[in-house]
């Protein structure tokens, strides 16, 4: 059945795709790693609609699943069953007085209680234009009895007015009205209540909550799950991970984080008493250029989140140190006195290492059909396609999704899915495709540091040409996209 999907205006390019992973984790799609079943969801535009819009139309197998997946998403505002939709309010009647009654009068008995809630996108409805607009829909046989706060069905009116493009909204070419039945609603509490604003331990990388629990959709995180961080920080994305119900592992080459944090009451551990979540599995001293891991440990984590260090807030770095990488000292051991408060020094990690790292760890690590969801930045004056990321022979990428975050520079947040056993023969062919990825990209990414390429002045001829003010993106800006 087809259900109106409506979006909050934001995150643009992370929608269909969170939704399709609700979806595979409620069981409604079939697993990605068959290329020969159907993966993605049907979805289609009300006519003359941008594909910016927030309003799409997704086909559902039940109306349980609808109200599951609202439930829990980040970004649906709401999924409806639509009775009528309109370019004008007399088009909206005749449309709902000719939708099904069998479909209607099971919720307009007299037994039930209702609610009818109008909402505007592109246009503020005043008080009294909102009670016009519900006594017009008298000709709809409501029975039950008014009950505004939990009533049995919540009904929505939803206005989306004609405007052009110069206000930071898709274009739409008419307005169009929308009637229908809630089927379910976004938890409007849970971004709120998990704000970093309030977070007890903080640190300089930490996940903003909203993309920390689009992520953990993203892995399909739920009860008997584990996940894990190797770049763990302050745990923002295990804490995400945990309210979903599942188990949690990180790792960090800083002791002083996984370990200390600011004191016995200020730290990775605090952030989930903070909530009420289970306590991580554990918390690791660990490099992710040399994992911890027996050579024959396989297939723990059920998925593998991270953020992975590309060197605007923070560097990747790797343990040795300059000397011992340089072979200007012998590796050494720390004597057993000296262990407690020692810091192992360490070095530069270069993004394109980082990532190919990384790679090979979710490739022995994850049991099939396990999920990689991790950020990859991307130069904004760079080609922007699928080849431009790093790939392994284990994995199929699933979905790509971009947040800008400056003129200069955006992140992509890729997904991924294990398809197939990790080898000896699977890990050559990996390094080879590594040194390919390595030599066909530009420089920053050997060098790991985005920061220089970010904040460096923009080029000369730009600014020789006027006030830079004055030199504007062509492409069209929604606002929901650059947030």
């Amino acid at each position: 059945m087809w259900y109106l999907c409506v979006f909050f205006h934001r995150l643009l390019d992370y929608r269909k795709p969170e939704v399709e992973s609700l979806a595979q984790l409620f069981g409604a799609i079939e697993d990605p790693r068959n290329d020969d079943l159907p993966f993605q969801l049907q979805w289609k535009l009300p006519p003359n609609y941008h594909t910016d819009s927030p309003f799409h139309f997704v086909n559902l197998p039940s109306e349980q699943l609808a109200h599951d997946i609202a439930a829990r998403s980040i970004l649906v505002k709401g999924m409806y069953e639509l009775w009528g939709e309109g370019s004008s309010y007399e088009e909206l009647k005749e449309s709902v007085l000719s939708y099904p009654d069998e479909r209607k009068l099971p919720y307009l008995d007299s037994d039930s209680t209702f609610k009818i809630t109008v909402d505007g996108f592109g246009k503020v409805i005043s008080l009294e234009e909102q009670k016009e607009l519900i006594q017009g829909l008298s000709y709809i046989p409501f029975k039950g009895r008014v009950k505004l706060k939990n009533p049995d069905h919540n009904f929505w009116l939803i206005e989306v007015d004609n405007y052009g493009g110069n206000n930071g909204l898709p274009p739409i070419v008419q307005k169009r009205i929308f009637f229908g039945r809630e089927v379910g609603g976004a938890d409007r509490k849970l971004i709120p209540t998990y704000q970093l604003k309030s977070r007890n331990y903080l640190g300089p990388t930490a996940m903003d909550a909203e993309m920390a629990f689009l992520m953990a959709n993203q892995a399909l995180a739920t009860s008997g799950k584990l996940v894990y961080d190797p770049f763990v920080g302050t745990g923002s994305v295990l804490v995400a991970a945990a309210h979903f119900g599942a188990m949690t592992m990180g790792a960090d080459i800083d002791i002083r984080v996984v370990r200390d944090g600011r004191g016995p009451d200020c730290n990775v551990w605090s952030n989930f008493k903070q909530y009420g979540l289970p306590m991580p599995v554990g918390l690791l001293r660990a490099d992710n250029n040399l994992p911890p891991w027996r050579s024959t440990l396989k297939e723990v984590f059920d998925a593998i989140i991270c953020d992975p260090p590309y060197g605007v807030r923070a560097g990747g770095r790797k343990s040795g140190g300059r000397k011992l990488l340089r072979g200007a000292v012998e590796p050494y051991t720390v004597p057993d006195d000296k262990r407690t408060d020692h810091i192992p020094s360490t070095a530069p990690y270069s993004l394109v290492e980082c990532v190919h790292d990384l790679l090979d760890l979710a490739a022995k690590m994850l049991v099939m059909g396990g999920r990689l969801v991790f950020f990859y930045p991307v130069l904004r004056e760079d080609d922007f396609a699928e080849d431009h990321f790093p790939e392994h022979p284990c994995f199929k990428l699933i979905s790509l999704s971009e947040q800008i975050l400056s003129s200069r520079y955006s992140r992509v947040l890729l997904t991924m899915v294990k398809t197939g056993p990790y080898t000896e023969e699977i890990a050559e062919v990996a390094r080879i495709r590594h040194i390919e990825f390595k030599e066909n990209h530009v420089k920053w990414l050997e060098d790991g540091n985005l920061h220089s390429a970010v904040f460096s002045p923009a080029d000369g001829h730009l600014t020789e040409a006027g006030d830079p003010k004055l030199i504007k993106d062509p492409k069209p800006k929604y606002r929901g996209k650059y947030v």
